[in-house]
Order: C-alpha cells, then sequence, then structure tokens
C-alpha cells in the first residue's frame, strides 16, 4: 500500500468486555456471551454489554445532562472514541467516522410510539435520531474540528469507514482518523425485522451453542443480534503503532434478492483478491470471517474463501459464535480479533469449522472479511509491525 498506514490504537465495549486484556480472556474462554430475553412474550436470544459496561454507559449518562438523551449506540461510540483519542489534543483536525447500520433505533421507537399515542414528538426527536448523531457528537466530545462522516452501508459500515479514511489520509486532507461502528440493536422492531426475514435463531432451553457461525452443514439459521461499538485510531504514523494495515478491497454485486448475495459471493471475492492485491500477497496466515449464523451466508462466503485460496486455506474464524451479529459495528468487532490475534500470536479457533491446515504458531497476516445487505463486501489485511 503507498503512503503506508497503522491501527495505533483500538477499543471496543461488548459482551466480550470492555479492555482489550478482558477482551482476549474471553476469547481464550470461548463461552458463548448470550441471554434469552423476553421479547413480545417469545424467549429471544441477545448478547448485551456486560455488567461493566452497562456502568460504563450509566456513568457517561450522569456525567452531564447533554448524555441523559442520546441513544445507546451514540453513547457506546462516545465510550470506545474516548479511549483511542485520550491522548488527543483539544481542537485537533482528526477526522471521525462511526457509522451505524441502524443508528438510534432505540429512541427512533421510542417517538415513534409517542407520537402513534399523543399525535405529537418530542422536539429532541429529530435531532437525536439522526444518523449523523454518532460521528457528530464523539467529533463534539473529542473536541476535534475535523471533517465528520456518518454512513449506514448495512454490516460492512466498520470496514467502510477504514476505506474512507485511508482516502482522507492518502489524499493529506486529514492526518489522522477515529473510524468504527456502533449499534444498539436490541430493540423489538429490530429483532420483529430479522425474524420476519427467518434469519433468527430460534430459542432451545437445552442448546449449548445458539449461534452456528461457520457451521457449514447448518439445518437452520442461526443469527443473533448482539449489541457493540469498535473505534480504532488510524494514521500514517508508525509511533506506537499497534498493526499495519497492508490492504484494503471493496466490491459489490448485482442483487436477486433484497438480503441475498450469490452463492458464490461475487462481491467478496473481488473484495479479498483487492485487498491482496493491494498488499501484494498471495496468501494470508488467517481470515476473521464476516459468517453472521446463517446457512446461504456462511456457505457462500466459505465458498468464496476457496476459490480465492485454491491451493491453500488459510486458517479461517469468526466470533458471532461468541457474540453474535453486531451489524455496523461487526466488522469493528472482527477486526479487533484479528489484532488481539497478533499480538498475542494464537489463533483463536471457531468451534463450528475445521480447519484443514494445523494452528500455525506464527499469527502475522489476517484478512478480516465483512458483507453487508445490498450486496456489498470490504476485505481488510493487516499484519504485524516489520522490526
Amino acid at each position: 500500500m503507498k503512503n503506508n498506514l497503522y491501527i495505533n490504537s483500538f477499543s471496543s465495549i461488548s459482551a466480550l468486555g470492555n479492555h482489550p486484556e478482558e477482551i482476549w480472556r474471553s476469547y481464550l474462554q470461548a463461552l458463548p456471551l448470550f441471554t434469552a430475553e423476553d421479547f413480545e412474550d417469545e424467549k429471544t436470544y441477545v448478547s448485551q454489554l456486560n455488567q461493566a459496561g452497562k456502568v460504563l454507559v450509566k456513568q457517561l449518562q450522569e456525567e452531564s445532562t447533554r448524555y441523559e438523551n442520546l441513544d445507546p449506540s451514540v453513547l457506546y461510540a462516545i465510550i470506545t472514541a474516548r479511549q483511542v483519542g485520550h491522548n488527543l489534543e483539544k481542537n485537533t483536525d482528526i477526522g471521525v467516522n462511526i457509522g451505524s447500520s441502524r443508528g438510534a433505533t432505540g429512541l427512533f421507537e421510542k417517538y415513534h410510539q409517542q407520537y402513534l399515542q399523543e399525535g405529537k414528538t418530542s422536539p429532541l426527536a429529530s435531532p437525536t435520531t439522526t444518523l449523523g448523531n454518532i460521528s457528530s457528537w464523539v467529533l463534539q466530545d473529542l473536541g476535534s474540528s475535523g471533517p465528520e462522516i456518518s454512513h449506514s452501508i448495512t454490516c460492512s459500515t466498520a470496514l467502510h469507514g477504514l476505506l474512507n479514511a485511508a482516502a482522507w489520509l492518502k489524499s493529506g486532507m486529514a492526518k489522522q482518523f477515529i473510524v468504527g461502528g456502533s449499534e444498539a440493536p436490541l430493540t423489538k422492531f429490530t429483532i420483529a425485522q430479522m425474524k420476519a426475514v427467518k434469519l433468527y435463531a430460534l430459542y432451545n432451553e437445552r442448546e449449548i451453542w445458539p449461534n452456528r457461525s461457520l457451521e457449514i452443514d447448518k439445518q437452520k439459521n442461526t443469527m443473533i443480534l448482539g449489541e457493540a461499538s469498535a473505534s480504532f485510531f488510524v494514521s500514517k504514523s508508525k509511533e506506537d503503532a499497534i498493526v499495519q494495515i497492508l490492504g484494503l478491497g471493496y466490491a459489490s454485486e448485482k442483487l436477486t434478492h433484497n438480503i441475498s448475495i450469490s452463492k458464490e459471493a461475487k462481491c467478496l471475492q473481488q473484495s479479498m483478491q483487492k485487498a491482496l492485491k493491494e498488499a501484494n500477497l498471495k496468501t494470508v496466515d488467517a481470515i476473521v470471517a464476516h459468517a453472521p449464523g446463517t446457512r446461504k451466508g456462511d456457505w457462500a462466503e466459505i465458498n468464496a474463501i476457496k476459490a480465492v485460496f485454491p491451493e491453500k486455506i488459510p486458517l479461517i474464524t469468526s466470533n458471532k459464535f461468541l457474540i453474535g451479529h453486531t451489524f455496523g459495528a461487526s466488522g469493528g468487532m472482527s477486526l479487533e480479533m484479528a489484532i488481539l490475534m497478533i499480538q498475542h500470536q494464537q489463533f483463536i479457533p471457531n468451534p463450528f469449522f475445521l480447519n484443514e491446515e494445523s494452528i500455525s504458531e506464527n499469527i502475522n497476516t489476517v484478512m478480516v472479511n465483512a458483507v453487508g445487505f445490498g450486496g456489498n463486501a470490504v476485505s481488510v489485511i493487516i499484519s504485524k509491525l516489520d522490526n
């Protein structure tokens, strides 16, 4: 990649935890982090912030009245962005691009219900439910005077933020960016939408592994929604860098259905090939797959990986068997998993995918995939820093 790019810091908040050490322990334990909650009198699997994460959110709300009426998706983003931007000087020109698939869905449902009942709604309804809320509030909280970008490119939103940052940084229009995704989708209407398209895991009190991400021969869809935010500080400076960004790829394909991709996931094949070409690599040590736990989605991604790596398939894993699908934050959560594996030089396997190769002791290059409704895909390759 011309004009080398680096990730200098990262932070997330999810069921896995709120600090890198805690999150890594959760990965090593490999225990599903789902609870069964009542939605419309029906038990439903969800993945929630852990108790410490919920305390952080409450503390932020109590910090100032300006945070009291913000959607959780905005609050989660502020928390993680503060962690990656804690050394920033005020009034810097840092850019912010933190997106979301659904945005302030909790507040939107609340204010819409108020409108249906009363025929009117709060003056806060419009300014607190716009999708631009996330990056604009993060920018304000950090005291930055740089550009702010918010977007929804469905489940590949966080990695599209990384694409945007790369363009700004390589053009010289910005020197540093905070990117990522934030999602708080555990609302009745959002979950009802996923159940309507028959993607959601059915509740079974005997089930130990309700999300069977990467299980190729599963007989039913097992997607589960989770809440999370992941943020990354990206720059052209190698100083204090954690990993290097070697390659970025993206693609879209013609849709045959509103939520589908082709059986061979052509968009994903193209995005992986672009990332490999930019990185000047023929293969990588490992891939963190998108793999949401759906029958067609997981199968299509494996087909795409086999097509791109015909001679030797890299180690493949995912984290959705632990935390479910966090929509616009999912690419960020996968990127964090990749960073942690490189830092610890240890591969975290997915119990539902039998890798053909033995687990390598060297995890130096990792590809991260994200696929979204609309037939779009993003692939990112990161590497261990050169000495």
